[in-house]
């Protein structure tokens, strides 16, 4: 895709002042995507790293590579950078041999200097650049550089040391002159509606040297510095009155998760069919069910931006996965052509999803438009994005099997789940606008949409339901649930996490109910030697199973969308006499093909189990009919650094295949195997996350 929309090599490579210019459309959010894409440009054109500038992701300079998500940035803007510069290599050769001679096969390139050899020609790549014609296009088939062995080594993550030394710029560290700072006044709960202020508090408010900005039930507080306005947005709610109506709606959320509630469609090869619903398995071995509940994104840094409006362009500066989009739907809420809206990413706290910064985008625009040529800081805080971002929707799967001889011959898994499609995407209706969460409020407000099926792919909440093992037959349906409480979007994996969560821990009970070993009874149903291959090594070093009336390991793998990155992890933990559950060792392996970057790759698995033992024995969200009650640390508690086991990373390289995406495989294994590994330590089976000591105390004295 990215390069049938952008064919040129001056669409990703350029020079400027002495330093090779990467462009791309894919932003970087703590997953060295930078890194990557420079490490591309050096294994290809030898370039030292100093001399290599990865340009701003900014609208209308930098090709447009729609969402930095589903783990794409590799396969996407890597391969195109790396076509782009196998092409230049080729290229820049052409122009030394016109302009000094020999043939292509005399020129050797080193620490980016073509160089003739027997001769003193000696030609810089950055200063040749200048010569490549600029309608100059990239060839898909050019060949890429070969290397033999290990992964030359990386340089350390771009804007590391800025960030360790404290001095890298954040967007909630953004300083401009003649600056406002702004809060939202936030209703009780989503369905809430401004009434009225109280009159005496607007006056009081103005007299301070604040402004209030008012769009139906949209409601901020702006002013020249930052403490007095985070004072004000403080007590300012007392002065107002909202219509609360009936409130949020309660009860067991997995109650509502049927099919009665839901548009059904079979999958048939990853993809959903417009169709009859097949037969459910009638005699079933096995069968179970798996939840998750509502989980945030909760970024260590809420959600920011910054915006002027001049009177004719809006230039906004945020940290969206998605400029692009977000501009056309920025541009749609405002009644601007998509050229009056500039977008320039900028770095917030790592989070991977939908979090509240897209909103934030557009609030902080709204109150630009109000104080025009102002620029306007504008600042979420924990609570707002605790209890306002679009939250990953709970969902469960319904698991069937039938075994004959030790294999399994019928599979049938069924997910039920809200959207995980929220993201401002322009589409019918104003399908853009009506997702972020301001136009709601507004006085001509947008409301929410019927979300629609996600037809893609291994998309939305099928990700990972097809299995990745050689089954003879399979059953699988999606089940789009309508009606529920909550705003809803993706996060990391989107369905990937609960659907790998119900796959591998009934592989698991099944590997036991056969009286198999979980290895073998896995590699009994892969046909995949790749797969075979990760699963070799992590029996190779999970090392022994440790010993202990507490103890306990648990297995998994998994393939992300059965196409990227193959993982397999080993758990092993314990469990105390009050139910906490102690995670000692984790043992990762990993084939992601061609390694760019071994430190990234490493990082992207850790923090991904991380991130997913955080979800399996931690978080959920919390709510009554007067709104979210899960708004701060204490309420929706994450994993602390005390709780990290130790985790062991094993990368198998395979050079001569492409690189596919990591970012989002390690999280869904992850969960799985500390599921599993409970089990093993308690003899309970662990269906809903996150699994907690309430939980597991409760399943206990249930027998």
């Amino acid at each position: 895709m990215s390069l049938t929309d952008y064919p040129l090599i001056a669409d990703w490579i350029t020079a400027q002042d002495g330093q090779l210019l990467i462009h791309t459309g894919k932003v970087d959010i703590g997953q060295r995507i930078s890194t990557a894409l420079a490490q591309i440009a050096h294994e290809e054109l030898t370039i030292p790293h100093d001399r290599i500038t990865v340009a701003p992701v900014r609208t209308g300079i930098s090709p447009d590579e729609g969402m930095t998500s589903g783990s794409n940035s590799v396969e996407q803007s890597g391969h195109a950078l790396r076509c782009a510069a196998a092409t230049l290599r080729r290229v820049l050769t052409d122009l030394a041999v016109a302009q000094n001679g020999g043939s292509a096969k005399d020129w050797a390139l080193e620490h980016g200097v073509l160089h003739l050899t027997g001769t003193n020609h000696r030609l810089s790549v950055i200063d040749l650049i200048a010569g490549v014609p600029a309608d100059a296009r990239v060839d898909p088939a050019a060949a890429f550089s070969t290397r033999a062995g290990l992964p030359p080594p990386e340089p350390p993550m771009r804007g590391l040391a800025a960030m360790v030394r404290g001095q890298f710029t954040f967007v909630q560290d953004l300083q401009v002159q003649g600056m406002f700072h702004a809060r939202v006044i936030r209703p009780p709960h989503a369905h809430a509606r401004l009434v009225d202020i109280d009159a005496t508090a607007i006056d009081r408010l103005v007299a301070s040297g604040l402004r209030l900005i008012r769009d139906g039930s949209f409601l901020a507080i702006a002013g020249p510095k930052e403490w007095p306005v985070v004072k004000a947005a403080a007590a300012f709610p007392a002065a107002c009155r909202w219509d609360r109506g009936p409130g949020l709606s309660e009860g067991d959320i997995f109650a509502r998760m049927t099919a009665e509630n839901a548009t059904r469609l079979p999958i048939l090869d990853a993809t959903p069919q417009r169709g009859d619903i097949p037969p459910p398995l009638a005699t079933p071995a096995y069968s179970a069910r798996y939840e998750r509940p509502y989980q945030m994104h909760a970024p260590l840094a809420p959600s920011a931006a910054l915006a002027v409006w001049d009177g004719k362009v809006l230039a906004l500066q945020c940290q969206s996965q998605g400029i692009y989009p977000l501009r056309a739907s920025i541009a749609d809420s405002l009644g601007l052509a998509p050229d009056q809206v500039q977008i320039t990413h900028v770095p917030g706290s790592g989070c991977y999803g939908h979090t509240g910064a897209d909103d934030a985008g557009l609030e902080a625009a709204l109150i630009a438009q109000v104080l025009p040529n102002t620029p306007i800081l504008l600042k979420w805080t924990r609570e707002d994005e605790h209890a306002w971002e679009p939250y990953a929707p709970a969902m469960a799967v319904e698991i069937a099997a039938e075994v004959d001889g030790g294999r399994v011959t019928r599979f049938s898994a069924e997910a039920f789940s809200d959207t995980h499609r929220g993201r401002p995407r322009p589409g019918a209706n104003r399908a853009g606008p009506s997702r972020l969460l301001a136009n709601r409020l507004r006085q001509d407000a947008i409301p929410a949409q019927r979300a629609q099926p996600n037809m893609g792919r291994h998309a939305g909440m099928h990700r990972n339901l097809d299995p990745v093992y050689d089954f003879a037959e399979t059953r699988l349906v999606k089940n789009l649930v309508h009606g529920l409480p909550h705003r809803t979007s993706a996060m990391r994996c989107l369905g990937a996490v609960a659907n790998i969560f119900a796959i591998e821990c009934t592989m698991e009970d099944l590997a036991r109910e056969q009286g198999v070993a979980p290895l073998i009874f896995r590699r009994d149903h892969l046909s995949d030697r790749r797969a075979l291959a990760v699963l070799d090594e992590l029996e190779r070093r999970m090392g022994d199973k440790p010993t202990g009336e507490t103890a306990g390991r648990g297995i998994a793998y998994a393939q992300y969308k059965n196409q990227m990155t193959r993982v397999g992890v080993c758990v092993d933990l314990t469990v105390d006499d009050m139910a906490h559950v102690h995670l000692t060792h984790v043992t990762i392996v990993a084939d992601a093909g061609r390694i760019v970057d071994a430190q990234g790759l490493t990082a992207q698995l850790e923090g991904g189990f991380i991130q997913a033992a955080s979800w399996a024995l931690h978080e959920q969200v919390l709510w009554d009919r007067d709104g979210i009650l899960t708004r701060d640390w204490q309420s929706y508690p994450v994993i602390r650094f005390d709780a990290i086991p130790t985790i062991a990373v094993t990368l198998i390289d395979r050079p001569d295949c492409p690189s596919v995406g990591a970012g989002e495989a390690s999280p869904g294994p992850a969960v799985a195997a500390i599921a599993n590994a409970i089990h093993d330590a308690t003899g309970m089976a662990m269906r809903r996350m996150p699994f907690t000591p309430e939980v597991i105390l409760a399943q206990a004295l249930l027998g």
